[in-house]
Order: structure tokens, then C-alpha cells, then sequence
């Protein structure tokens, strides 16, 4: 089997003139690719329910989390006093202590600068499972919080 790409390290500073609780589409992925270390019921419900302790108090702010087999997509904001990759590293340090789950290192984020193109990612994040045939309706897919899409943020 060939050997896959290795990934580019991408500098994560939130420049000084983004504005304070920016949302940020981030993807998060597992080690090795096409392991489901994520979606088995005694990990899947624990790990997004960190999530939502982190969303809770206020170590980010989450609109939507979804985790697939070995990857996490979210749409999530920091405060200004936080740091987007410090965020990341520590509950993916978490998880790998927690619940053995092993994490790439570093991460992918996209800055949101548009209701457009949130609803976009929300869309294109609720739809994941359905693309990868996982099940039949976004709806059926277990591995979500919210379960039901926030106002204002359309799904297909």
C-alpha cells in the first residue's frame, strides 16, 4: 500500500484583527486514517459530552460538533483571551488520556466570515454521514450535538 501524503503544518495564530469569538469550521483527525476510534457508542457519547463541558464553560463556544469514524468536524468560537490551537491540544489531550483516542497532530480551521458560509459548513458537517454512507438521513446519524440545527443554520 503506497504511503499517504504527509500534511503540511499550518501556522494557527488568530491574527490581531479577527474579531473576538470568530467562528472557526475546525476538522480534527485520528491516527490512523480509517480507524473508527470515535463512533462506537462507549466513547462516541463521552467524547461529545466533553465537548459540551467545554462548551459549558466557556473554554469555547460550539454551534455544532459532529465526530465520523476518525475525524471531529465543529464549528466553534474561543474567547479572546484563549487560544484556538491551546484549546484544541488540551481537550485532544483529554480525549487521548480519557478514552485512548489518538489525534494527528495539529488541526484544519477555515475563519467563517459569512452567515452564507456557516450555513454552508453546517450543511456540508450534518451531511458527512449521509456522504460517507453511514446512514440515510442526516437526522439518523447519532454522533451529533445538537442533535436538531440551530436556528438559523440550514441543513439539507
Amino acid at each position: 500500500m503506497p504511503e499517504l501524503p504527509q500534511r503540511k503544518r499550518l501556522h494557527h495564530a488568530i491574527p490581531p484583527w479577527v474579531e473576538s469569538g470568530s467562528l472557526f469550521f475546525v476538522t480534527l483527525c485520528t491516527q490512523p486514517r480509517r480507524v473508527n476510534q470515535l463512533c462506537r457508542d462507549e466513547i462516541g457519547e463521552k467524547v461529545i459530552e466533553s465537548a459540551i463541558f467545554y462548551h459549558e464553560q466557556q473554554i469555547w463556544w460550539l454551534r455544532l460538533f459532529l465526530l465520523m469514524p476518525d475525524h471531529v468536524h465543529a464549528l466553534l468560537a474561543v474567547p479572546a483571551d484563549r487560544s484556538l490551537p491551546v484549546v484544541l491540544r488540551r481537550w485532544k489531550a483529554y480525549q487521548t488520556r480519557a478514552f485512548n483516542v489518538n489525534w494527528q497532530s495539529g488541526f484544519f480551521d477555515h475563519r467563517l466570515r459569512s452567515v452564507e458560509s456557516l450555513e454552508e459548513k453546517a450543511d456540508y458537517i450534518r451531511m458527512n454521514p449521509v456522504r460517507a454512507g453511514l446512514v440515510a438521513k442526516a437526522e439518523e446519524w447519532a454522533f451529533v450535538w445538537p442533535k436538531e440545527p440551530m436556528a438559523g443554520v440550514v441543513d439539507g
